[in-house]
C-alpha cells in the first residue's frame, strides 16, 4: 500500500461495530469497493476523518482478490500511525422560522403551482381547438348550448305569461272582493246610520216622557203616607206593618183603581156639576156667538133674550165629540150661568176637545177669570150686582195638560154663597176669529139650612 493511512474505529463492547475508511484523495487502491453498513449502525458512532481524507461511514470494506492481504496492511499501518482522530464536531440548533413565514411560503408554492396547471389546461385548450375534429365537436357543444338557453328563454317566457294570467286573475278577484266589501261597508253604515236614528227617536221619546213624568203630579211625602194609612186602617192592621203583605197591597190598589175609574165614569170627573143644563142649569148671557151666515137672525134674537138657543151647549157632556161646543166671536167673550141652587164653590172645571182627536185646538180660550155671586132679583134677569161679586178664580188653559182642567177656588173662607157664575177670557190658543167652549162646570156643595139662614141674615 502507498501512503495512504486508514483508520478503524469501533464501538464499544456494548454497541454494534461500524468500520470507517479514510483514505487519501491521492489513494491508488483500485480494488477497494464501498458498501452500505449495517442496518443496526448508530450515526453518532461516526468516526471522524483529519487531514484531506473522506468520510466513509457506513461503508465497509470490501476488497477484490487479495481483500485479506488488504484488510491485515491497513490494520498494520493503523497500529503505525501517528495521526490523532479529528473531534467530533458539535452542530448548533437552527432557529425555527416564524409562523407566518412558513404561511406565506406554502401559499407562494400552491400559487406556483395554480398557474402552472392554468397555463396547461389554457394548452390544452389551444390544442384542442387547433384540430378539425375538437372544433366540429366544440361547435355541436356550442349548438347544443343555444338550443338549452333557447328552451330556457321559451320556458322563462311561458312562465312569466302564465304569471301574468295569475296576476290578472288575482287583481280581477281582488277587485271583485274590494267592491263587495265596499258594498257590504256601505250597506252596514246605512244599517247603522238607520239604527241610530231610530235610537235617537227613540232616546228623544223617553227624554220627553221622562219631563212628562217629571212634571206630572206624583203622590207627595204626606199622600203616601195618607194612602198608607188608609190602607192599614181599612186592613185592621195596628202597629207593626211587616206583617203586610204583598198581595193585601196589590188587591188594595185594584179597589181603589176600580173606585177611580167609577168615579171617572161618573161624568168623568167623579163631582157633583151645580152648572149642568139637565140638573138645572142655564146659560142667562153670553158674548155675541160666532154664527157664519146668521147675523141677521142673532140681531133679531138678541133683541128678545140675552143669549141664544144653542148656547145650553156648554152645560152639556160633549163626550168628546169634535165641534160639540159652543163657538163666541173673536179671542175674547164672556158667559154668565145660572146655576141649579145656591152653593159655596170648591172648583171650577174648562173643557176642551181632546188632543187625540182634536182637528184643530187654536180655539181654545186660554187666559180665563171666573167670578160669582149670589143673585138677588128676579130669577130671569141677567143683571150683575159687582159690589156682590167676587173673584173664584183666575187660570191659564194648558193645551199639554188634560182636556179636562179643574181650578180649585183662590180662597174657600172669602166666598160665600153663590148661584151665578160668570167667564171671562182675553185671548184664546191662536185662532183670530172664534173661541169654542165645549163645557163650563162649577163644583161645590149645598150647606146646612141653619147655616144658609144664618149666612142670608
Amino acid at each position: 500500500m502507498s501512503a495512504s493511512t486508514v483508520s478503524i474505529t469501533a464501538n464499544p463492547a456494548s454497541a454494534r461495530r461500524r468500520p470507517v475508511l479514510l483514505a487519501d484523495k491521492k489513494s491508488n487502491h483500485p480494488n477497494v469497493e464501498l458498501f452500505p453498513a449495517e442496518n443496526g449502525a448508530n450515526a453518532d458512532d461516526r468516526a471522524n476523518v483529519s487531514g484531506n481524507s473522506k468520510d466513509l461511514s457506513h461503508h465497509s470494506i470490501r476488497g477484490g482478490g487479495g481483500e485479506a492481504k488488504d484488510l491485515a496492511a491497513v490494520k498494520k499501518a493503523l497500529g503505525n500511525s501517528t495521526i490523532s482522530p479529528r473531534r467530533a464536531r458539535k452542530v448548533a440548533p437552527r432557529a425555527e422560522k416564524p409562523r407566518w413565514l412558513t404561511v406565506v411560503s406554502i401559499f407562494g408554492k400552491n400559487f406556483v403551482l395554480l398557474v402552472v396547471l392554468l397555463g396547461l389546461v389554457q394548452l390544452v385548450r389551444r390544442l384542442s381547438m387547433s384540430s378539425p375534429e375538437s372544433a366540429a365537436e366544440f361547435t355541436d357543444f356550442e349548438g347544443r348550448i343555444a338550443e338549452v338557453e333557447g328552451l330556457l328563454k321559451k320556458t322563462s317566457m311561458m312562465i312569466q305569461v302564465q304569471v301574468d294570467v295569475v296576476d290578472k286573475k288575482l287583481e280581477n278577484e281582488i277587485d271583485g272582493l274590494r267592491k263587495e266589501l265596499s258594498k257590504r261597508i256601505e250597506d252596514r253604515s246605512l244599517m247603522m246610520r238607520t239604527d241610530l236614528k231610530k235610537l235617537e227617536a227613540k232616546t228623544e221619546v223617553m227624554e220627553k216622557s221622562l219631563s212628562e213624568l217629571k212634571e206630572g203630579n206624583w203622590l207627595s211625602k204626606q199622600e203616601f203616607e195618607k194612602f198608607v194609612e188608609e190602607f192599614m186602617k181599612g186592613k185592621g192592621v195596628v202597629g207593626d206593618q211587616s206583617d203586610v203583605s204583598l198581595d193585601a197591597v196589590k188587591a188594595y190598589a185594584r179597589d181603589v183603581v176600580l173606585k177611580e175609574i167609577e168615579k171617572h165614569a161618573a161624568d168623568g170627573l167623579g163631582r157633583v156639576d151645580y152648572a149642568l143644563s139637565f140638573g138645572g142649569g142655564m146659560v142667562v148671557k153670553h158674548s155675541e156667538p160666532y154664527l157664519v151666515g146668521k147675523r141677521s137672525i142673532w140681531s133679531t134674537i138678541s133683541n128678545r133674550h140675552d143669549f141664544h138657543s144653542d148656547a145650553d151647549k156648554m152645560l152639556k157632556p160633549s163626550f168628546g165629540e169634535p165641534g160639540q161646543c159652543f163657538p163666541l166671536k173673536g179671542s175674547s167673550g164672556y158667559v154668565q150661568v145660572r146655576l141649579r141652587t145656591k152653593i159655596v164653590p170648591e172648583a171650577i172645571t174648562l173643557e176642551h176637545v181632546a188632543k187625540s182627536v182634536a182637528y184643530d185646538r187654536s180655539s181654545a180660550p186660554k187666559d180665563c177669570r171666573v167670578s160669582g155671586w149670589l143673585h138677588q132679583g128676579h130669577a130671569d134677569s141677567a143683571a150683575v150686582d159687582t159690589e156682590k161679586m167676587f173673584l173664584l178664580a183666575e187660570f191659564m188653559y194648558d193645551l199639554e195638560k188634560s182636556n179636562a182642567q179643574t181650578f180649585n177656588v183662590m180662597d174657600l173662607t172669602a166666598s160665600g154663597l153663590i148661584d151665578t157664575v160668570r167667564l171671562d177670557f182675553t185671548s184664546n190658543h191662536g185662532s183670530p176669529t172664534h173661541t169654542c167652549i165645549y163645557r163650563l162646570r162649577v163644583h161645590g156643595h149645598e150647606p146646612e139650612s141653619e147655616a144658609l139662614l144664618a149666612i142670608q141674615s
